[in-house]
């Protein structure tokens, strides 16, 4: 049967692991909810006074960082090294090597008008430290787990599960790199939909077993596809919801931005309930789509975890190197009380921001990818044991699915 959609809090997972996992299907209860305010729960950073103050704030930071990309973009400028959406110090900070262009110094005045915006120095540019990350990567046999650029330009930060070999490995850097100890990555339903299907429910991999997490309706060619993991299957394979019913099949893959497209007939909506604070279900609508920035606050809700929230971005376009395949461009993101952010089975999960006039619409921002084993924390939501959960995980933004496959759209509800 289908469970009625649902309505939602904040919330985000995963790390370094791939979070699939075997496991029996769980009935949910479902009905309509009301949202409620995260601030019911946890203390809101910044001092705002709600959560919807603080994402209204953010919305507008993000706004301002996306036009100072699009500018970036357009003339290729090669000293800009990085942005930061700092809502909770209610500010935009722009990090450039060099002296800015004339036409950035221009756009920062305007977005003045309506954010802060500080320019700051870097000491080496996005370009300089992606071409460094890529020499690392291949120099250093293997004994790198994960590397990204410090969005500040100060230089690339790697980890590794030999903290000594990494070290070794990356001695002769051309850019200062700071080495993590124990960074180990790895993969990360809800358990009865039906069509259209939702975001942020249970599918099973028909040919292997494995669990993981619808992510978001999306068109492509005029056809409806549901958008998750492609560490979860394969082209060719089925997908089905833990009941054994047929979602569609897996039609097209690219592992190493890590996004699939399930042949479905989907709706543009997202289970969004955190199954230990509201036990009936409840989803909302997604209205768009956002970039991803160092310093956002962002929302998960994977089908074994539910929704969880007060997760934030620490790095953008991190490579991660596993042991058969190398995932590029995702984000890494943390929960700052080191509780579950994401676990197995959430992978291919709805990463999302609220929509901040009434935080019951939802902004698509990417699918879960992967969880950090080295951070391991007690399992929350629907399924607790059996499985590995983390504070620290990493997800491929929307912009790894719109390069995978040009004129991909997103399905608002």
């Amino acid at each position: 049967m289908k469970i009625p959609p649902i309505t939602a809090r904040l919330a985000v997972a995963l790390g370094v692991a791939f979070a699939m996992v075997a496991v029996g299907a769980v009935q949910a209860t479902a009905a309509h909810a009301a949202v409620k305010d995260a601030a019911d729960t946890a203390e809101v950073p910044g001092g705002f006074a709600s959560w919807k103050d603080l994402v209204a704030t953010q919305e507008k930071l993000v706004k301002a960082a996306d036009r100072v990309t699009a500018a970036v973009k357009t003339r290729g400028d090669t000293g800009f090294a990085g942005i930061v959406a700092a809502p909770e110090n209610r500010e935009l900070r722009v990090y450039w090597k060099g002296d800015t262009p004339e036409r950035i110094d221009d756009l920062v005045g305007r977005l003045r008008r309506d954010v802060p915006v500080s320019v700051l120095p870097a000491a080496y540019s996005a370009r300089e430290l992606e071409s460094e990350m890529n020499r690392l990567i291949r120099a250093s046999g293997g004994a790198i787990t994960s590397i990204a650029p410090n969005v500040d330009g100060s230089g690339l930060t790697v980890s590794g599960a030999d903290h000594g070999l990494t070290r070794s490995k990356v001695a002769g850097s051309a850019v200062p790199v700071t080495v993590e100890a124990g960074v180990t990555p790895a993969p990360a339903s809800r358990w009865n939909d039906d069509a259209p299907w939702l975001g942020g429910a249970a599918w099973r991999n028909a040919g292997t077993g494995l669990g993981c997490s619808t992510g978001f309706a999306v068109t492509l060619g005029g056809v409806s596809w549901m958008l998750s993991a492609a560490h979860c299957g394969s082209v060719g394979q089925t997908a089905t919801d833990p009941t054994g019913q047929v979602i569609g099949p897996i039609a097209y893959a690219n592992t190493s931005r890590d996004v699939m497209l399930i042949r479905a007939n989907t709706a543009g909506r997202v289970y969004n309930n955190d199954p230990a604070a509201t036990p009936q279900e409840f989803s909302n609508p997604v209205v768009g789509t956002s970039a991803s920035y160092v310093g956002m606050w962002l929302c998960t809700s994977g089908a074994y975890s539910g929704t969880v929230c007060l997760c934030q971005v620490k790095a953008i376009n991190v490579t991660i190197l596993g042991p058969r395949d190398t995932f590029r461009g995702l984000v890494r993101v943390e929960s700052p009380t080191y509780k579950n952010a994401a676990g197995q089975g959430d992978s291919g999960g709805p990463v999302e921001t609220p929509e901040p006039s009434g935080i019951t619409q939802q902004y698509a921002v990417g699918v879960i990818s992967l969880i950090d084993t080295s951070a391991q924390v007690p399992c929350t939501g629907y399924v607790v044991t059996g499985r590995v959960c983390s504070w620290r995980l990493y997800y491929a933004p929307w912009s790894n699915a719109t390069s995978a496959f040009p004129g991909i759209a997103i399905m608002t509800g």
